[in-house]
Order: structure tokens, then C-alpha cells, then sequence
């Protein structure tokens, strides 16, 4: 049935030391980047300033598949440093190549303010068109469109004299878009000239309806209790029912599911109807529906019990605030609903998750394996010619079938294979050769990358695909990059010397490099902020960092200077990532939104608007067509690369979401957040399927192994955690989804999952990587008690 209508840590001065996890105390405070707990608001896209004439290098040649991409209305630029961090060095001693062309864009659905609907003639538009135009006026008066905004106000009838505070109320701030309704008018819903004294005895009288109703319908129904109280409170408030308001709080607020309580929070600070104004939370919660998911009988049990007593007010809330997704079949136990319970609207609609998603991988290309010097042809101790191996045809038996569940291979553009990447391939399958096969009877080793006097916080780690490189981001504002190799980083020349190059010689790319320049270590100036985020692009070129000063600032590891800093974000931007095709990455941050960009773009190509709260963390899909984000309102959601859709959302944890990462095969997700849980979904179903029980304290890692046989977390309590993920899906059919409930009956077998713990020293375990070869690198900074 349809709607019933800050992370603190340690800064290096010296390069990070390796060593294996020990025993230590117990857990103690450690870093994580993340947000506050307060929700934020998203703001509108800003002007673009006139880039800095430094030149920016396009890091990859563009792509020239179709479809294309087209950028949004939210423009980035070359950010110019601000006085806490210093200048950021030029790349002037290096030549910068020419710009790669940029795809032809096709339109794109966004915040676009161009298409613009012209007014229905006739009679006076209702308030929700009206709304609407008015939003559309303020973003493009915000973003300088004069000839669009008097071409509208023309064709809308607007007066040039428009009450300026109208066009300010059109929508909230910090959402990317433009339909969001006028604040007065969605309080004004609340005003009611009832008894305030009745509420309490329609809260009581609901909650004592469902104590006493049958034990398979009081699951169901007890999940109409916190949105019920919410607006009862809300509708208290706002009628200026003081008094009456706090003492309902405070006498029924106890009742309420434990994950709420931060939400509680923001609404006890809620005594006087001023305070609603502006405030997200309030608006949260009359603009999106709280969505409950109840059998058919539960809904027909309550719908008779509200008639028979006449209880208008509460049928009005159900009627009009909540969204009731009715289904067919057994009522829920209390445990099936407890799953998928937490997020800050409630569960996801079935609908939100039935879109078809291409989780399959990407055919890769082929190329010739090369025979080692010792598979060549040659003699043997007996004088005998040996016998030549045969080639491998390309990269992997898998390669050569084409995954009837990926998405075809023009679908978005990627970029073309450079010989570089040809021959990075080539390693990475040699490597696979030699790599260890792990399970619960062989686990891999460890290697545990400790930072050491990190008195300024290490807030961000990343390690490079090939393993040479660490990257840490630090609370001074500072990206720092090591090499965990005997070879040490070095810049490129300067230009001067690079003209005297012979550039026809086979060693070119060792005599353009300054040996000069050669240490363990690269410190990395130019945020104005604690730096969030990093990600080190696949071929090791650039790296990408994000700071509370809300750029996104892309380095070269040639020269180790700031080629570009993307705008967009008008508030901390808490995560970034690279594709693993390079050439696109996503950042989000406290605006609530994530924004999708290419190296060679100052504005997003999307932006994925939709969370209640701060986008806490953000991954690609190994095939690179969707993206995934985990937010303070406890939800993740699957966003479509190729048109911005939100083709999944997904409930379950109860706190902020800190880590996500993807299976090798693409087909499931894992979830680490503050509450110490792992989830496991299947993306195909948009379904939880496995949990892992075992943290005691907020998962700011995982990482799966190379061949997706174990699954490792690291967290805040110290410790660093090995799971048997073969074991955790091999029984998963098809069949064991069920259609009414929308999810299985999960197992209660963390214990039997849980191949290994192991205790780190004091320090809070903040990344993860394995090598091509199986081996686990672990990083953290030390955290004396």
C-alpha cells in the first residue's frame, strides 16, 4: 500500500615506523575523521571566482566514450591558500602539458537552472509552485544569472520588488535543491488550537493500545511511538505550549529506541517556537515522511482502534507525517524490525531499492603476459632445452567472459589505457601468481605502520595499489607522503635542466627525476584546515586530499605541489576517493551532499543530494558506475554515476557510518560505524544479509582481501579484526530473500565468523590495505593513556 498520507589523533615530524601489532592497554581515544554530531545543512552551488594563472596539468587524458558526462552548476577553481597554511608551491619548475579535452556533455538532470517550467495560465498558482519558482529565483540571483533571473520573473509574472525575504525562505539552507518548500508554511502545519492538555492522554492511550494488542501485531506498532511523540512534541512547541511541551518530553522521552536518543537531543533544546525556525532538524522531520514498514494486519488492527476512539489527532499525524509501507504477509518479530531500524527517517521504502544495478565487472582488456627470464627458453642442468611455457592469454581467466550482471563498457566514459597502466597490469597479474590464498586456516601476516609523535592528529590515512606509498592526513593542515620502500621520493627537474635531456634516451624517465631532491618523506602545504581525507590515484600520480576548509585539493607526486583545488563544498568536506579507472572522484562533507568530479573540471559532474545529515564517507563501485556514501542519519546509499539517481537505500546501523568498502566481485557491501557493528548488503537486492558483532568502539577500516575471502576491520578500540566472509555468503540464495519482509533472517554467528583479533599498542587503528599479495599493512597513530 502506498503512503497513508573531530576527530583528534597524532601529527609525524618523522616517518611513519612499521611494526607488528602487540598487546597493549585498553582502548583509549583515538582519531577518525568524521563530523560533529550535529546535522547540516547542504548549501546551493557558489560563483566561480576567476582561476589562479598557475598552470594545472590534466592529470589523464580525457575520455571519448559516450555517453558523456556533463558538469553541474557548482563550480571549483584553483583554491589559493590561506594564511594558517602557508603558500603552496608552484609546479613552475616542471613544464605543465596541455589540458586534455574535455567530453561533450550531453544535459544532465541537476540543479541546472535552466530548465525552468513557464507558469500554467490561468488561475493563481498554488503556494507549492509559487514555492518553487521562488527557489529557482534564489539560485540563480545567488549564482549571478541575471538574464535567466528577468527572463523568469517575466514569464512567471514576478514584480522586480519581490520581498526579498520570500526569495530567502524559499528554501532551507544547504540544500542543493531548488524544490524545497517555504519554512513558515511547513510549520504552519503544526498550529492547532486543541487542548494541550489532551496530548499526553492520546500519546498514552496509542502507547496503551499497543501493550495490550495481539504479541504478533506489537512489534509493528510499537514503531509508531517515536514519530508520533516527535510531533506531538513539535506540534506542542509550536502552538507556544510551553510548559506543557517540556513536561511531555521529559516524561515520555525514555521510551524511545536508544538510537534515537541523538536526535532527542536536538529536540529538547527545542522549548520556544522561535527555535523551530531554521532549525534542520524540525525541517528533517515535516519534509520527509518517517517511513515504517507494517503487514497489512497490523495496519488494519490500528486503523480500527483509531476510528473506534476518535483519536483525530493521532490518525492526522499518521495520515499526513508518516509514509506506511503496507505489505502482505506474517507481521515482523521485534528482531526482524530491530535490523533494519535506526535510520533518521525511519526504514527505506521497497520501492527505493528495486532499480536494477549493474554490480558485475567490467571486461578487462587484453594483453599479452610477457615469460619471466627464467621461463624463457634455455638449458637445463642437463643440458637438455626446456620446455617453454605457454602464454597466458590476458589478465585473468574471468576477463576473457563478460559478467552478465555488469554494465556495458561504453556506459560511462573511462579513460583509455595509457602503456603505463598496460604494464602496471601486467605486474598486477604477476603478482597474483605469487599471491597467498587465505582462509580461516591460513591468515595473513601483518604489518602495522605506527605513527610516532603525531602530536597534531593524524586524522586520514591511504596506502597506494602497489604498496610503495603511505599518504597521512593531519589536523595542522598538513598531507604528508612516504615511501615505505628502500627508494626514496624525488621531484621532477626544473625546467631549465629538463630542456638538456636527451629525450630519445631509454633511461629519460630516471634522468628528468632530481636526486637533489630524494628523502623519506614529502610534507605537503596548502589547506586551511585539518585535512579529512586522502586518496592516491590508481597509477600513483596524484593524490587527493579534503579538509575542513572545504576544498579538495589534487597534488602532484611528481613535483609534490597543488596543481588544483576544487570548490564546491561550502562547509568541511570530510572524504574523497579516486575511481579505480582514475580520471573521476567523489568527496562529500557536512553540506549533506557528494559531489562526483573529474581531474580536468573545476565543477561537479553530479551532485548527490538526499542524506538527512553529513556525508561521512564515500566509495567507489569497482566498475566505477555507482557510488556509495555513509552518513550521520545512519543510512548508506547507491548513487547511479550515469544520471544521479539514488538507486539504493539502505538501514540498519544505529550511528554515524565511518567506513564502507566494496567486495572484489562488486556484489556486496560492507558497513563499519560508530555503533562497533559490521553489515554486510547484497547490492543485486538492496538487502542486509550478514552482521559482524565484536568492536567496542567506532570502524573506521575495512578492507577485503584480494580474492574476498576475509574481510578485516580496524577501530578506535585498538584492535584490528579478521572474518570469514566465504563462510558468511556461501549459503545465500536467491531464495532466502523474502518479498514481504524485505530481508532474511540473519544468523547470530559473529563468533563463528571471527577468524582473529589482534591487539595494537595503544593505537587506534585508522587504515587498511592489502597487498598484491595478500599481506595486511595496518596504520595508526600512537596514543599513550
Amino acid at each position: 500500500m502506498a503512503a497513508v498520507s573531530e576527530p583528534a589523533a597524532a601529527q609525524s615530524e618523522a616517518p611513519a615506523s612499521a611494526s607488528t601489532p602487540g598487546p597493549g592497554p585498553g582502548p583509549g581515544p583515538g582519531p577518525g575523521p568524521g563530523p560533529g554530531p550535529a546535522p547540516s545543512p547542504s548549501p546551493g552551488p557558489t560563483p566561480a571566482p576567476t582561476p589562479s594563472p598557475a598552470p594545472s596539468p590534466s592529470p589523464t587524458p580525457s575520455p571519448t566514450l559516450v555517453p558523456k558526462l556533463e558538469p553541474s552548476e557548482s563550480p571549483a577553481e584553483n583554491h589559493k591558500p590561506g594564511p594558517a597554511a602557508g603558500p603552496a608551491p608552484a609546479p613552475a619548475s616542471a613544464p605543465a602539458p596541455a589540458p586534455a579535452p574535455v567530453p561533450v556533455p550531453v544535459p544532465v538532470p541537476g540543479p541546472a537552472p535552466a530548465a525552468v517550467p513557464a507558469p500554467v495560465p490561468g488561475p493563481a498558482p498554488e503556494l507549492p509552485d509559487k514555492q518553487t519558482l521562488l527557489a529557482v529565483l534564489q539560485f540563480l540571483k545567488k549564482n549571478h544569472f541575471k538574464e535567466a533571473e528577468e527572463i523568469l520573473r517575466k514569464e512567471a509574472n514576478l514584480q522586480e520588488s519581490l520581498d526579498e525575504s520570500l526569495l530567502r525562505t524559499a528554501g532551507h539552507r544547504g540544500s542543493d535543491s531548488v524544490h524545497q518548500p517555504d519554512v513558515s508554511s511547513v510549520l504552519s502545519a503544526y498550529s492547532n488550537e486543541g487542548d494541550p492538555s489532551l496530548y499526553e492522554e492520546y500519546y498514552t492511550g496509542l502507547k496503551g493500545f499497543i501493550e495490550t494488542a495481539l504479541d504478533a501485531f506489537k512489534a509493528e506498532l510499537s514503531t509508531l511511538l517515536y514519530p508520533v511523540f516527535v510531533h506531538l512534541y513539535l506540534e506542542l512547541v509550536y502552538n507556544e505550549h510551553e510548559r506543557e511541551a517540556r513536561h511531555f518530553f521529559h516524561k515520555y522521552h525514555g521510551d524511545q529506541e536508544g538510537y534515537y536518543h541523538d536526535d532527542l537531543r536536538v529536540l529538547a533544546g527545542l522549548s520556544k517556537k522561535e527555535h523551530m525556525q531554521g532549525n534542520e532538524t524540525v525541517l528533517d522531520f515535516r519534509t520527509s515522511k518517517f517511513v515504517l514498514r507494517i503487514s497489512r494486519d497490523s495496519y488494519q488492527c490500528l486503523k480500527r482502534h483509531l476510528q473506534e476512539r476518535h483519536n483525530n489527532q493521532i490518525w492526522n499525524i499518521v495520515q499526513e507525517q508518516l509514509f506506511i509501507d503496507v505489505f502482505d504477509g506474517m507481521p515482523r518479530s521485534k528482531q526482524q524490525i530491530e535490523v533494519t531500524s535506526g535510520g533518521m527517517a525511519g526504514e527505506a521504502k521497497r520501492e527505493a531499492n528495486k532499480t536494477k544495478v549493474f554490480f558485475g565487472l567490467l571486461k578487462e582488456p587484453e594483453i599479452e603476459l610477457p615469460l619471466d627470464d627464467e621461463d624463457e627458453e634455455g638449458e637445463n642442468e642437463e643440458g637438455k632445452p626446456k620446455k617453454k611455457k605457454p602464454k597466458k592469454d590476458s589478465l585473468g581467466a574471468k576477463s576473457k567472459k563478460q559478467d552478465p550482471n555488469a554494465p556495458p563498457q561504453n556506459r560511462i566514459p573511462l579513460p583509455e589505457l595509457k602503456d603505463s597502466d598496460k604494464l602496471d597490469k601486467i605486474m598486477i597479474m604477476k603478482e597474483a601468481t605469487k599471491r597467498v590464498k587465505l582462509g580461516p586456516d591460513c591468515l595473513p601476516s601483518i604489518c602495522f605502520y605506527t605513527f610516532l609523535n603525531a602530536y597534531q592528529g593524524l586524522t586520514a590515512v591511504d596506502f597506494t595499489d602497489d604498496s610503495s606509498l603511505i599518504a597521512g592526513g593531519f589536523a595542522d593542515s598538513t598531507v604528508r607522503v612516504w615511501s615505505v620502500t628502500p627508494k626514496k621520493l624525488r621531484s621532477v627537474k626544473g625546467a631549465t635542466d629538463l630542456s638538456l635531456i636527451d629525450k630519445e634516451s631509454d633511461d629519460v624517465l630516471e634522468r628528468i627525476m632530481d636526486e637533489k631532491t630524494a628523502c623519506e618523506f614529502k610534507m605537503l602545504l596548502g589547506h586551511g584546515g585539518p585535512v579529512y581525507g586522502t586518496s592516491f590515484s590508481p597509477d600513483r600520480n596524484y593524490l587527493l586530499s579534503s579538509s575542513e576548509d572545504g576544498t579538495v585539493r589534487l597534488w602532484s607526486l611528481q613535483t609534490f605541489t597543488c596543481l588544483v583545488g576544487y570548490k564546491g563544498h561550502n562547509y568541511p568536506v570530510w572524504d574523497t576517493q579516486f575511481s579505480p579507472y582514475g580520471y573521476y572522484f567523489i568527496s562529500g562533507g557536512h553540506d549533506r551532499v557528494a559531489r562526483l568530479w573529474v581531474t580536468d573540471h573545476y565543477q561537479p559532474l553530479r551532485i548527490f543530494s538526499g542524506h538527512l545529515s553529513d556525508v561521512t564517507c564515500t566509495r567507489f563501485h569497482p566498475n566505477s558506475n555507482y557510488v556509495v556514501t555513509g552518513s550521520a542519519d545512519r543510512t548508506i546509499r547507491l548513487w547511479d554515476v550515469l544520471n544521479g539517481n539514488c538507486v539504493r537505500i539502505l538501514t540498519g546501523h544505529k550511528g554515524p557510518i565511518h567506513s564502507l568498502v566494496f567486495s572484489p566481485n562488486g556484489r556486496y557491501l560492507a558497513s563499519g560505524a560508530t555503533d562497533g557493528r559490521i553489515l554486510l548488503w547484497d547490492i543485486g537486492h538492496g538487502l542486509l544479509v550478514g552482521e559482524l558483532k565484536g568492536h567496542t568502539d567506532t570502524i573506521y577500516a575495512l578492507k577485503f582481501s584480494r580474492d574476498g575471502e576475509i574481510l578485516a576491520s580496524g577501530s578506535m578500540d585498538n584492535t584490528v579484526k579478521m572474518w570469514d566472509t566465504v563462510k558468511a555468503f556461501e549459503d545465500l540464495e536467491t531464495d532466502d530473500f523474502s518479498t514481504a519482509t524485505g530481508h532474511i533472517n540473519l544468523p547470530d554467528n559473529s563468533q563463528e565468523l571471527l577468524l582473529g583479533s589482534y591487539m595494537t599498542k595503544s593505537t587506534p587503528v585508522i587504515g587498511l590495505h592489502f597487498t598484491r599479495r595478500n599481506l595486511l599493512l595496518a596504520a595508526g597513530a600512537y596514543n599513550p593513556q
